[in-house]
C-alpha cells in the first residue's frame, strides 16, 4: 500500500528497501508509469516493479526511444515523467533525447543504475562518472548514495523538474543503496505556485505601448502552452490585430494554426529574421527564445528601434541576447490574461486600431496560402518539391491525424 497521506501530516518511520522507497516517493509524486530500457544495474528497480503492481513499465528496446517516449509523455500530460536507463552506456545512447527533453522544457527525471559503491574503484566494466555526462542537458544531476537520501533527493528531483523553468533532472541509483534496508520517512511532495505575476506599474507600461504601437508583432513560444496559456494568447492578439508568428523551433503548439492572425514559424536565419522584423515597430515575445538560430549570419535579427516587450518564465532568456524594454519573468497565463483585462479596460474594449489591422492581416494570411498552394501545384513532378509532399500529406490527412517531424 502506498502512502497517500495528506500534506504536512507526520507518519512513523517504516522499515523498507530502497527500491520499494524509491517507487512509493515515486508514487506520491503522481508517477504511475515508468519508460525503461533494463540492464543489471536497473535490476532492483525491475523486481520492485514486479511485486508492487502500483507503477506499470513501459518497455522500450533503446534508451533513445526511452527518453523519447517520456519526453512526449511529460509535454503531452503536463506532468513528470520518469525515464530508467542502463548505466553509462545506456545513458550515453540517451544523450541526443535528453538534450532534446532539456532545450523543450519537459518535465522529467531520468534514472540509471549505476553499479555497488564497494566495487567502483575497480572502474568495473559499464561504468562511468554518470553525473557527469548527464549534468550538461538537465536542471540538476546527483547520485544517491544512502538509502536514507532517497526521499529528499527523489521529492527534490519532482519540485526542481516542475518548477519553472521546467526541464529534466538526473539520478544515479547504485544497486546498494536501492537494495539496502532501512528505518524510513517517506515524506511527502512540495508543490510551489508558480504564480509570479508583473506588477500593476508595469501591466500598465506593456499597454500603453501596445497603445502606442503603430505595427505589432507578436512571438509566441514554448512557454504559452507549458502554462496552458493559449486561449490567453489569443484574446490578447485579437484585443490589438497583432500579427503572430511562432518561434522558429517550436516542441508545443503554443498558438492556432488556423488563427486568422497566424502567419507562421519565423525563419531561424538572422538576416531572413531581420527582414520579417524590420516591418514592424514593437515586438512582444511571449515565451519565445529571442533568438535560437540555426546557421550564424553577418546581420543581427533584431532591428534596430524596435520597442522589445519579452515575457518568460525562465529569467535567463531576458536580456539575453539582445536589449529589452520591458523584460517580465512570470507566469504566462497570469500575465497574458492580466495584459488582455487591462488593454480592455484602458481601451473599453479592443484598442481603435485592431478591427482595421486584423482584416489587413487576413488578407495577407490569405495571400500567403495561396502562394503556398501554387507553389505546391507546381511542384508535383519528378522528383515531388518538399512544398508538394507537405500538402499532399495535408490533403490526405483527418482532422484528427497526428503529425510528428
Amino acid at each position: 500500500m502506498h502512502d497517500t497521506r495528506p500534506p504536512n501530516t507526520t507518519v512513523a518511520r517504516r522499515r523498507m528497501t530502497g527500491k520499494d522507497c524509491f517507487l512509493e516517493v515515486l508514487c506520491q509524486e503522481g508517477v504511475r508509469q515508468i519508460f525503461g530500457n533494463p540492464g543489471t544495474t536497473e535490476l532492483p528497480v525491475v523486481d520492485a516493479l514486479a511485486a508492487d503492481g502500483a507503477i506499470g513499465y513501459v518497455l522500450s528496446l533503446q534508451e533513445a526511444v526511452t527518453v523519447a517516449m517520456a519526453d512526449a509523455f511529460a509535454q503531452a500530460s503536463g506532468t513528470v515523467a520518469v525515464a530508467n536507463v542502463h548505466v553509462a552506456p545506456g545513458l550515453g545512447n540517451a544523450m541526443g533525447m535528453l538534450y532534446d527533453a532539456y532545450r523543450a522544457g519537459s518535465p522529467m527525471i531520468l534514472t540509471a543504475g549505476q553499479h555497488d559503491q564497494s566495487f567502483v574503484a575497480t572502474e568495473p566494466v559499464l561504468w562511468a562518472d554518470l553525473v557527469r555526462v548527464a549534468e550538461p542537458y538537465t536542471k540538476w544531476a546527483t547520485e544517491i548514495r544512502r538509502i536514507e537520501d532517497i526521499p529528499r533527493v527523489l521529492h527534490r528531483a519532482a519540485k526542481v523538474a516542475r518548477t519553472p523553468p521546467t526541464g529534466p533532472v538526473f539520478l544515479s541509483l547504485p544497486v546498494d543503496v536501492l537494495n539496502a534496508e532501512a528505518e524510513i520517512d517517506t515524506g511527502f511532495p512540495t508543490r510551489i505556485e508558480p504564480g509570479a505575476m508583473p506588477s500593476r506599474e508595469t501591466v500598465e507600461a506593456i499597454v500603453e505601448a501596445l497603445g502606442k504601437a503603430q505595427r505589432p508583432v507578436f512571438l509566441i513560444g514554448d512557454a504559452v502552452a507549458q502554462h496552458s496559456a493559449l486561449d490567453d494568447a489569443v484574446a490578447l492578439a485579437e484585443l490589438t490585430g497583432a500579427d503572430v508568428y511562432a518561434e522558429g523551433m517550436t516542441n508545443r503548439c503554443s498558438f492556432p494554426f488556423d488563427h486568422p492572425l497566424y502567419l507562421g514559424a519565423l525563419p531561424r536565419v538572422g538576416h531572413h529574421l531581420h527582414e520579417v522584423l524590420e516591418r514592424y515597430d514593437l515586438v512582444l515575445s511571449a515565451g519565445a527564445e529571442l533568438f535560437n538560430l540555426a546557421l550564424p549570419s553577418d546581420r543581427e535579427p533584431m532591428p534596430t528601434g524596435v520597442f522589445v516587450i519579452h515575457l518568460d518564465a525562465d529569467p535567463w532568456e531576458l536580456g539575453k541576447n539582445f536589449p529589452t524594454d520591458i523584460a517580465v519573468a512570470a507566469d504566462m497565463k497570469a500575465t497574458l490574461r492580466d495584459l488582455a483585462a487591462a488593454v480592455r479596460e484602458r481601451f473599453s474594449g479592443c484598442l481603435p486600431q485592431a478591427r482595421e489591422r486584423s482584416a489587413d492581416v487576413v488578407l495577407r494570411r490569405r495571400a500567403m496560402i495561396d502562394g503556398l498552394l501554387a507553389q505546391a501545384k507546381a511542384g508535383r513532378s519528378e522528383p515531388m518539391a518538399p512544398i508538394s509532399f507537405v500538402a499532399a500529406v495535408a490533403e490526405a490527412v483527418t482532422p484528427d491525424a497526428v503529425i510528428i517531424d
